[in-house]
């Protein structure tokens, strides 16, 4: 519909006619000049008909009612500068202004800002799809967001007597808050009074927290203090996005999650109680959206913790959180929306912790996911099945394939239990060539973490052929880049040594594709691709090797090897390493690489400060040990080398010494008359130093270095090592071998 006079009745109309209405939306969207109207009217609209209030409240409602839609609803209210207009409206409010105004305002903030924040992501309920160009602009809306001065406009707003008001800001915050720079700038903001207060109310050098125990720092900051006083409410609406505020702003955020484990001296009558626990009780609310919210809230907190203090884990309290989600998922009356939320309340709980992946498993956790998703997914491929599902249906098998990854990426057993009694390998089957980016993506993941296993990758994934299947996936230059990225991990489990489907897939265009992957500006796919190559190296025969290089090329696995990014250089350093693993396979290496260069490679390695590019490197020089007493001695014509391996036997951890001192090991077994030099650059002192322990003792090593101290109680075996090598030197006889 045209519309170019604004008044209440309608901009009412116009409301009535949008929601629900795509078309509607779209075509207002494309309206460049209402859009400007409807923006305009919210700061600065005047007109004798009707009240001014009322025609800000119903712009406001207008303008959050196309906020989600389509991108050029969102493109639109972006260029139109509608972020702005709310919180310069909210800024400007009156103490007479109705309580209506001040909500609608709040409120259309909060819509339009989830819908930037939505495409910024990450996305908190499965993948999107945004134009680059949107994703740019939202990108810089998003961030005026949380400059200094946009807080100070709504995030008072947190502290107004209107329930509405809080609960709308409470919302924004839980929504819009994805990143740590975003969350540290929320958890950080303190309003004017208690800004001054602060200052005054410590010497310089004092840190504001130690000043005094009430310091709001103290407790985790302003806004969350007053979230937690809002989760003692009786406002089951208030409760809901208090916990779901706290629940972003305790997102992968030590501070906040300590401070929530704490007693609360706000608490009234609960004051010996912590938000923890108040967090916990909401987990039995009989709402259960309170429910949900809860236990993602909790999920949070319990996962921040423990990954700050490693084996902190609260088990009785993550309890709560399982039993939340075993009831929903067992709920016949579940709504699909309420069992997607479960799902990811689920996943942000295990992910990467195997002794909950566990846990979950033992307690049927696992088997109710994995039945839902084969509940949800026929298993025949028809054009009417993807053309008539519903969007809650294909988010439900994105949420539900998503966890089974998580809970399944450590455990056999639990691998097992997916692929061989619950069959789930035919649903991923079908997912893999759904339309949805996000089924498809999740289905890979899935793939990736059962492919872990030696005896699923022989039996399920050759079997059912999606391995190869997979495959076609990974190597269309056209899918989305996070699906290419998803399948990419699993090849890298397909082409190692135990895989069937290596020489296959290397018949089949693998290393032109790994090739163009590594040409990516993406750092993450890189580093995928030389994975694969690593493991395609590994236990490989010599016309595998000459392959793998002729695509590769030895001057760019150089260039690798000094890479900037650590990630980059560990997979080269391990390329090296697998080429190197027999005799032939060192000669193959020294044909390839000038002694000089090589030994650059050796010395950028192991003074590397990264902990897994040191320990390849490491594996690298002991696999050349075992090579020709030439490419032995090519080590002790580099006096760099050995120094730079005496430093690191000083400074690394005991999986990278112990294959140095094996290197030693071997060199001294080959040619006694290297002492001189090993105790020249200071290794024979070292190693006598290692000798000289007793259990729970630390040794000095040096004045320098990046650890100092040697806990022996982790390096048994390289004490073990470092006899072999001293009982090696004085008890041979150089005369008699020579």
């Amino acid at each position: 519909m045209t519309v170019r006079t604004i008044t209440t009745s309608t901009l009412k109309t116009l409301k009535n006619s949008v929601i629900g209405n795509p078309a509607a939306k779209l075509a207002l969207a494309q309206d460049a000049a209402l859009i400007h109207l409807l923006v305009n009217c919210l700061t600065s609209y005047a007109d004798s008909q009707g009240s001014h209030d009322d025609i800000r409240i119903e712009s406001a409602h207008v303008i959050a009612s196309i906020s989600y839609g389509s991108e050029v609803a969102l493109v639109s209210l972006i260029r139109a500068n509608a972020l702005h207009a709310f919180l310069f409206a909210l800024s400007n409010m009156k103490p007479h202004d109705p309580v209506q105004l001040k909500s609608a305002l709040a409120r259309g903030l909060r819509v339009l800002s989830t819908a930037i924040a939505e495409v910024v992501g990450p996305s908190q309920l499965g993948l999107r799809t945004w134009s680059p160009d949107l994703r740019s602009e939202a990108n810089v809306a998003l961030n005026y967001l949380f400059e200094f001065d946009c807080l100070n406009i709504f995030l008072p707003l947190l502290a107004d007597p209107s329930s509405q008001t809080n609960i709308a800001i409470a919302q924004l915050i839980s929504t819009t808050v994805r990143s740590e720079a975003h969350r540290n700038a929320v958890i950080e903001w303190l309003p004017p009074a208690e800004r001054s207060k602060e200052i005054k109310g410590r010497r310089g050098w004092e840190k504001k927290e130690m000043v005094n125990s009430s310091s709001p720092a103290r407790q985790g900051g302003w806004v969350v203090r007053l979230l937690v006083n809002f989760l003692q409410k009786k406002d089951i609406k208030l409760q809901e996005a208090a916990l779901s505020a706290l629940s972003s702003l305790a997102m992968e955020n030590t501070v906040v999650a300590t401070t929530l484990t704490r007693a609360w001296p706000d608490a009234g009558e609960c004051d010996f109680d912590t938000p923890l626990n108040i967090v916990l009780n909401l987990t039995r609310s009989r709402s259960t959206d309170v429910q949900l919210t809860a236990s993602l809230c909790a999920a949070h907190v319990l996962r921040a913790n423990a990954n700050h203090h490693p084996g902190s884990m609260d088990y009785s309290a993550a309890l709560n959180v399982i039993h939340v989600v075993n009831r929903v998922l067992s709920s016949s009356s579940e709504t699909p929306q309420n069992k997607i939320k479960t799902c990811y309340t689920l996943y942000h709980l295990v992910k990467d912790d195997k002794d909950l992946c566990r846990e979950v498993y033992e307690r049927g956790t696992l088997e109710k996911v994995v039945l839902l998703a084969k509940h949800i997914t026929p298993l025949e491929r028809t054009s009417e099945w993807e053309e008539d599902e519903p969007e809650s249906t294909l988010a439900l098998r994105e949420a539900t394939l998503t966890v089974i990854a998580a809970i399944s990426l450590f455990d056999n057993n639990i691998r097992r239990e997916v692929a061989d009694d619950l069959h789930l390998v035919p649903t991923i089957q079908v997912s893999l060539s759904h339309k949805n980016i996000g089924i498809r993506h999740a289905a890979c993941t899935c793939l990736r973490a059962l492919s872990r296993a030696v005896s699923i990758i022989r039996t399920n994934i050759v079997d059912s052929k999606i391995g190869m299947e997979l495959f076609a996936i990974f190597k269309k230059e056209d899918e989305d880049p996070r699906v290419t990225y998803a399948a990419l991990n699993t090849i890298c489990n397909l082409v190692n040594n135990f895989s069937p489907l290596r020489p296959k897939l290397l018949d089949q265009g693998l290393l032109p594709r790994l090739m163009q992957l590594l040409a990516s500006d993406d750092i993450n796919m890189r580093v995928g691709a030389l994975w694969a190559m690593r493991n395609t190296l590994r236990t490989s025969d010599p016309s595998t090797r000459q392959t793998v290089m002729t695509h590769l090329c030895w001057p760019q696995l150089v260039m690798l090897c000094n890479d900037s990014n650590p990630g980059i250089q560990e997979q080269a350093m391990s390329i090296l390493r697998n080429l190197a693993e027999d005799e032939e396979g060192v000669d193959y290496v020294f044909e390839s690489i000038d002694t000089e260069t090589l030994a650059n490679c050796i010395t950028s390695g192991l003074e590397s400060s990264n902990e897994d590019v040191t320990h390849h490197t490491a594996c690298f020089l002991a696999n050349i040990a075992n090579g020709s007493r030439e490419e032995q001695d090519f080590i002790f014509a580099h006096p760099h080398i050995i120094h730079a391996m005496h430093d690191c036997m000083i400074d690394a951890k005991s999986d990278t010494r112990c294959p140095l001192i094996s290197c030693i090991l071997s060199l001294v077994q080959s040619n006694i008359r290297r002492k001189h030099e090993l105790t020249e650059a200071g290794i024979i002192s070292t190693l006598r130093h290692m000798c000289d322990w007793t259990a729970g003792v630390s040794v000095s090593m040096s004045p320098g270095g990046r650890h100092h101290r040697i806990h022996m109680d982790d390096d048994k075996e390289a004490v073990k090592l470092a006899r072999s090598v001293l009982d090696l030197l004085e008890h041979s006889n150089i005369g008699d071998l020579l």
